[in-house]
């Protein structure tokens, strides 16, 4: 018993001083089906994104300038989107020989990845552009959740060096909520919360934040 614990503390010791050893924690067990998007268009905000889920609903997050090192964040998104992500991916044969790209002549919309991992297989599929309805919800439903958590990035940002914007960054957050434009809107509660809590911001914002925490809840 004893030695079983030593062993313990030894694994906990070298994943502690191991670089990214959060990170391998943060994306969840490798024997779980993973499904992986991507989108990268030059010039964009952000210019590459990433995002990384298991079918428990744990994964990563990570957008920045194509130039940027990578720097994915944790995050657990909610059992009924994850259901939603792999049954898609299923009705797509989970990306196995399918080709999604659309055969009319397109703007550039950036190119996008799919990627369906479990266990020893992986499948692929790359696109600028899909008309099949599933493959076009399934990408819809990734660039909702990467919305929730690029917003959540800006409040982040603005709590820390500009609080005196934080007003305009929830004005905008009710507005992608009049637009239908996010997943698991609820990620941003946390941040929302130190909003409405801290009376070092201003009281339209604290309000603000208030009003989108209880929309959201009241739209579950």
């Amino acid at each position: 018993m004893i030695r079983r614990l030593c062993l313990n503390f030894s694994l906990i010791a070298i994943l502690a001083l191991t670089p990214g050893a959060c990170n391998l924690l943060a994306q969840g067990s490798p024997s779980l089906p993973r499904l992986t998007f991507t989108k990268t268009l030059k010039g964009s905000s952000p210019e590459y994104l990433e995002l990384n889920i298991d079918t428990s609903g744990k994964g990563t997050y990570d957008s920045r300038k194509l130039d940027d090192p990578p720097e994915p964040r944790p995050l657990q998104i909610s059992s009924s989107t994850v259901a939603q992500i792999f049954s898609l991916a299923e009705s797509l044969g989970n990306f196995r020989s399918i080709d999604l790209n659309s055969r009319h002549k397109v703007a550039n919309m950036g190119l996008k990845t799919l990627i369906y991992q479990s266990g020893s297989q992986v499948n692929k599929v790359q696109y600028n552009y899909t008309e099949i309805r599933s493959a076009q919800q399934l990408t819809e439903l990734c660039e909702k959740i990467g919305n929730v958590l690029e917003r959540i990035s800006e409040l982040e940002y603005a709590m820390k060096y500009d609080p005196l914007g934080l007003p305009q960054i929830l004005r905008q957050i009710e507005e992608g909520l009049d637009e239908n434009e996010f997943v698991d809107a609820d990620l941003m509660f946390p941040a929302l919360r130190k909003i409405s809590a801290n009376s070092r911001y201003m009281h339209l914002a604290q309000t603000r934040a208030q009003e989108i925490m209880q929309r959201v809840q009241e739209g579950k």
